[in-house]
């Protein structure tokens, strides 16, 4: 099973870096809501990283972002539930950070990579599905960018112009 464009979200409910239970409900007040599969020790998160945090400060009033991590732990220990809580003070996070332990969440979606991003719309239907950008080594020489557009074009009531690309990245660590 995995989400695929134009079906609705799955739910889902995990534990933030904060102690908080978070699930997509708290997160209706926004139009779009971003949800990326994460980690931190992956090369092509850390790369994205700044990026990511920019955007979801950028578009804090209209998309709500969140991020999710289900690397097992006991084999990449730098993806451990407290050095998530580090990472995200660390990197001062503008979105919750989920711990999917189980790894059920990520399974469900059917996501395979860090960083992996699905974005869906006010009815919370998938409407854009895989990476940020098209340059993950370089910023300055970014041509597309998949998900910027696709965020800017469902606040307009629009369909992105691209709404699937493949996700570059770490494969998720299963256990």
């Amino acid at each position: 099973m995995s989400v695929e464009l134009g079906k609705p979200m799955l739910d889902f409910q995990l534990r933030g870096v904060d102690g908080r239970m978070y699930s997509p409900s708290d997160f209706a007040d926004k139009p779009v809501l971003v949800v990326v599969f994460w980690c931190n020790h992956c090369p092509y998160v850390r790369a994205y990283e700044d990026r990511t945090i920019a955007l979801a400060k950028e578009f804090a009033d209209r998309v709500a972002f969140v991020a999710i991590n289900a690397n097992d732990a006991v084999k990449y220990p730098e993806d451990s539930f407290e050095n998530m809580q580090a990472r995200a003070r660390e990197k001062a996070y503008p979105f919750p950070y989920l711990h999917d332990e189980s790894q059920q969440v990520t399974r469900a979606y059917g996501a395979s990579r860090t960083p992996e991003f699905f974005v869906f719309d006010q009815s919370r239907t998938l409407r854009y599905h895989g990476r940020l950008d098209d340059n993950w080594e370089n910023p300055s020489e970014v041509r597309q960018h998949y998900l910027r557009d696709a965020l800017l074009t469902l606040l307009n009531g629009q369909e992105p112009p691209i709404t699937q690309t493949e996700p570059i990245g770490c494969s998720v660590k299963w256990k």
